[in-house]
């Protein structure tokens, strides 16, 4: 856990920024998910006297950042799709990213986080705040919609 009593607010930016990142563009996409981030970040800068003091501020600061992504950004949503054919990015199945947007909010974030960046369910949980059994079924369920949706065998 990072002791934020002992550093700067730009060691704890260094230390929080990527995590936060990681898992509120895994939840609410590309453009959502960056200023959620700056929302957060913004937050913390602002109440730093109190963040500092608290025991997971990360997990905190993640929970500010998705509640400003589910109801702080109200404008039509503008969705890239990805581009599998392009020569510098590697393959992936095309019918992905449409299959991860079906997900809800909190089972895109448990399953990119876990499959995707390689967290533990540990680190999921403390960052969002929720039980690990709780972030288990979330990646669980995620993958068994993810394996409908693109008709995967569940062995696979």
């Amino acid at each position: 856990m990072l002791d934020t009593r002992t550093g700067s607010f730009t060691e704890f930016v260094r230390a929080a920024e990527p995590k936060l990142r990681h898992a509120l563009i895994s939840g609410y996409g590309r453009q959502e998910g960056w200023e959620a981030v700056a929302e957060a970040l913004a937050y913390a800068w602002e109440h730093w006297d109190r963040i500092q003091t608290m025991e997971n501020p990360i997990g905190y600061l993640y929970r500010v950042g998705r509640s400003r992504g589910r109801w702080g950004f109200r404008r039509p949503r503008v969705v890239h799709e990805m581009n599998p054919t392009a020569d510098d990015s590697p393959w992936i199945e095309p019918a992905l990213p449409a299959a991860l947007r079906r997900l809800s909010p909190r089972q895109k974030t448990a399953v990119m986080l876990v499959k995707g960046y390689g967290w533990t369910y540990q680190e999921v949980a403390d960052l969002t705040g929720i039980s690990l059994s709780s972030v288990q079924n979330h990646v669980e369920r995620a993958l068994a919609k993810l394996r409908a949706d693109l008709e995967v065998p569940n062995g696979a």
